[in-house]
């Protein structure tokens, strides 16, 4: 038996996506050309002198990922294709999501962004930010 974690909070992430593509479709109507079509998980944790944002992508090529940061929101989009050679029909179950996904963070206002770097292994993809040398700690010296 497996022990899954439920995350509330990725389900309430869930439903605020869809119902974001819901409304930005016009009439109402999802397209297939519509980000979203699953959310990869990811982890964010902040150290003294950075961020990391770690993305569970197994399947996904490097050159299918997309990082961009503007305006300090770092946007993560990419694409897991179903590249299988055997057809859809032949299969009794797919329980994998496929498809476009876009995932954003706005990141806080001190941060280096023309030294964010990214690396991909192992279906992981990690995303480092360093803090800008002004948000870091600063010992003062007492004089006296």
């Amino acid at each position: 038996m497996t022990l899954m974690r439920w995350n509330p909070y990725r389900e309430l992430m869930n439903v605020h996506e869809q119902l974001n593509r819901f409304l930005d479709e016009p009439g109402g109507q999802p397209s297939d050309s519509a980000y979203g079509g699953w959310f990869p998980a990811i982890d964010l944790r902040e150290e003294e002198k950075r961020f990391v944002i770690e993305a569970d992508l197994p399947g996904v090529k490097k050159d299918d990922i997309q990082i961009e940061v503007e305006n300090n929101v770092l946007a993560l989009r990419g694409e897991r294709r179903f590249d299988h050679e055997a057809k859809k029909e032949n299969y009794h179950r797919i329980e994998r999501a496929y498809g476009k996904f876009m995932r954003s963070f706005t990141l806080p206002a001190r941060i280096d962004a023309s030294e964010i770097a990214a690396s991909h292994n192992n279906g992981i993809l990690e995303i480092v930010i360093p803090k800008a040398k002004e948000a870091l700690p600063q010992k003062i010296e007492i004089k006296g």
